[in-house]
C-alpha cells in the first residue's frame, strides 16, 4: 500500500497575547482505488488524536473528506495519522510566528500545556498524563546551539548559500490493542522460552524482551530465547504497530513474572519448610529468614522438574494497559540551500525526546534515527508519481528517491524523560516518534531559509532541488 496522500487547509486564531484561541483543519485525503485496513481511520480518528499537539487549545474543529482515485490504496505508514496532524500544526506555528512577528520558539512556549495542568484532556478527548514540554525545548536549544545559528547563517551567506533552522515539537499517542500476553517456559537444557504476541521487524525486540525478563528474574539473558510470529505456538497477540510493543509486552511479562514468582514461592514453602509469607524474591534469588536455601529461578524450575511438577515449568498471563502514553519531544533541523541549483543539504539535526523510562536506550535511539530519516525522506526526496491514466511512473528505486546515508548528518540525540503514569514501568512508546518530528522540522528549516532570503512563505513536499530552484527563480522574478 501507499502512505500519506492528502491536502490540508488550516487556520489558527490568536488573542492579543499571542495565545491560540481556536484551530480549524480541513483535510482532503486520497484513499486510493480500494478500502484498506486502516485508511479511512488514519486521516480522521488518528489525525484527531493529536490534532492540538502540545498546545492548550480548547476550541478545535476538524473536517476530513476522503476520495477514491485510480492509485494504490493508502494505509498505515510509520506514525499513521500522527505525522500528518503534527506536520500541519507545526508548519502552522512557524507560519503564524512570522505573520505575528514573534520568535517561533517563544510562540510555542506561550501556548504549551503547562506541567501543573496535567492530567490534561485535549479538545479531542485525549487524556495526556504527564509532560514537561518547555523543559525539553530549553534543552534542545542548548544541544542545537540555537544561539550560534546567526553566526552560521552569516558564514554561509558569505559563500552565497542560504541557511535555515526548523523546529518541531511533537506529541504522539501510542495505539493498538492495550492488552497483551506473555508465556514463559523452562526447558530441560536450562534455557527459557518467552512467547510474545508482537513481531519484530528490525526494532530489536529479541534483545529488549530477553533483557527485561532477565532483569526481572535474574535468568541470564543469553539463556532466554524470544519466540514470536508463530501462530501454532502463540494463539493470540496484538501485533507490532502504533509504538505499542515494548510497553504492552513488558507489562504482560511483568504480570507473568508476578504469577510465576507466586507459584514458585508456594512450591518453595514446602521445600524450605517455612510459610510462603516469609519467602521473598529480589529479582535474583528466593530468600527466607532462617533458611539456608537461596535458589534462583532456574534452580527452582529444576527442583520442580525433579519433583514431577511440570505445571510449574510453564507460566502465562495477560495484562491490559489502563491508559495510553504520550511520547513527545523537540526536533531541530538546520539546512543549507544552494540557490544556484536548489539542492538542500541537512547540515545539523538535534533531538531531545521524552520516552519515559527506557529499557534499552541504544535501541530507542536507533528507532529515532530510522524514523527521522524516513521523515526527511518524505520532506525532501520521496514522491509517488502517476501518469494521467493511472500508470505508476516511479516504479523502481531508480525513480523513487529513498533517502540514503549521504542525505542525512549524524544526529545529536538526547532524552529528558518524564515517566508515564499509565503503566508500571513508566514507559512511553518510541517507534514512530522520529518520523512524526522529522518531516515538519525539515520543511520548517527549508521554509525558514527561503522566507528570510526571498520572502517565500510556503513550499510543498517534497522540497526537491527542482522545486526549490523554481521557487527561488519565481520569487526573484516577482
Amino acid at each position: 500500500h501507499a502512505g500519506r496522500d492528502l491536502v490540508t487547509m488550516a487556520e489558527l486564531a490568536f488573542d492579543a497575547e499571542n495565545r491560540i484561541t481556536a484551530y480549524r483543519v480541513h483535510t482532503l485525503c486520497n484513499l486510493g482505488a480500494y478500502n484498506s485496513n486502516f485508511g479511512q481511520a488514519i486521516q480522521s480518528i488518528l489525525f484527531a488524536k493529536v490534532l492540538t499537539g502540545t498546545y492548550d487549545i480548547q476550541n478545535a474543529w476538524m473536517r476530513c473528506e476522503g476520495f477514491y482515485t485510480n492509485t494504490t490504496q493508502v494505509d498505515a505508514y510509520r506514525g499513521a495519522g500522527r505525522p500528518e496532524a503534527i506536520y500541519v500544526l507545526e508548519r502552522m506555528m512557524d507560519r503564524a510566528a512570522r505573520e505575528l512577528g514573534i520568535d517561533p520558539w517563544e510562540l510555542r512556549r506561550i501556548n504549551f500545556i503547562k506541567p501543573e495542568q496535567f492530567p490534561y484532556t485535549s479538545a479531542t478527548g485525549e487524556l495526556y498524563d504527564v509532560g514537561e514540554f518547555n523543559r525539553l525545548l530549553t534543552r534542545v536549544a542548548v544541544e542545537a546551539d540555537h544561539d550560534g545559528f546567526a553566526a552560521r547563517k552569516s558564514a554561509d551567506a558569505a559563500k552565497g548559500l542560504l541557511r535555515g533552522q526548523g523546529l518541531c515539537y511533537y506529541i504522539e499517542s501510542i495505539l493498538g490493542d492495550p492488552a497483551e500476553g506473555a508465556k514463559v517456559e523452562f526447558n530441560e537444557d536450562g534455557t527459557v522460552f518467552i512467547y510474545v504476541g508482537t513481531q519484530s521487524n528490525g526494532q530489536g525486540h529479541e534483545t529488549v524482551y530477553a533483557q527485561f525478563l532477565s532483569d526481572q528474574t535474574g535468568i541470564p539473558a543469553e539463556l532466554i530465547h524470544v519466540i514470536q510470529g508463530d501462530s501454532d505456538l502463540i494463539k493470540q497477540g496484538g501485533g507490532t504497530g502504533g509504538s505499542r510493543s515494548v510497553t504492552t509486552q513488558s507489562t504482560a511479562t511483568l504480570a507473568t513474572v508476578a504469577k510465576m514468582t507466586e507459584a514458585f514461592t508456594a512450591f518453595l514453602s514446602d521445600e524450605m519448610g517455612v510459610p510462603a509469607a516469609q519467602i521473598s524474591f529480589d529479582d535474583e534469588r528466593f530468600r527466607a529468614d532462617g533458611a539456608n536455601m537461596t535458589p534462583t529461578m532456574l534452580e527452582v524450575a529444576e527442583m520442580a522438574r525433579q519433583k514431577g511438577r511440570d505445571d510449574l515449568l510453564v507460566h502465562h498471563e495477560r495484562a491490559t494497559l489502563p491508559g495510553r502514553s504520550y511520547p513527545n519531544g523537540a526536533h531541530v533541523s538546520e539546512v543549507v540551500i544552494d540557490p544556484e541549483t536548489g539542492v538542500v543539504t541537512v547540515d545539523r539535526y538535534t533531538v531531545v525526546d521524552d520516552f519515559g523510562n527506557l529499557i534499552n536506550p541504544m535501541l530507542a535511539e536507533g528507532q529515532v534515527h530510522g524514523g527521522v530519516v524516513q521523515g526527511i525522506g518524505q520532506a525532501m526526496t520521496e514522491n509517488t508519481v502517476y501518469s494521467e491514466d493511472g500508470q505508476l511512473v516511479t516504479a523502481s528505486f531508480m525513480d523513487y528517491a529513498m533517502p540514503r546515508a549521504e542525505d542525512v548528518p549524524f544526529f545529536d540525540f538526547q532524552t529528558r524523560n518524564v515517566p508515564s503514569t499509565t503503566n508500571a514501568m513508566g514507559i512511553k512508546g518510541a517507534g514512530e516518534a522520529g518520523t512524526i518530528g522529522g518531516t515538519p522540522a525539515a520543511l520548517n528549516a527549508i521554509t525558514d531559509a527561503l522566507w528570510r532570503a526571498h520572502g517565500i512563505r510556503h513550499i510543498e513536499m517534497p522540497a526537491s532541488p527542482m522545486r526549490v530552484w523554481e521557487a527561488i527563480r519565481e520569487a526573484a522574478a516577482a
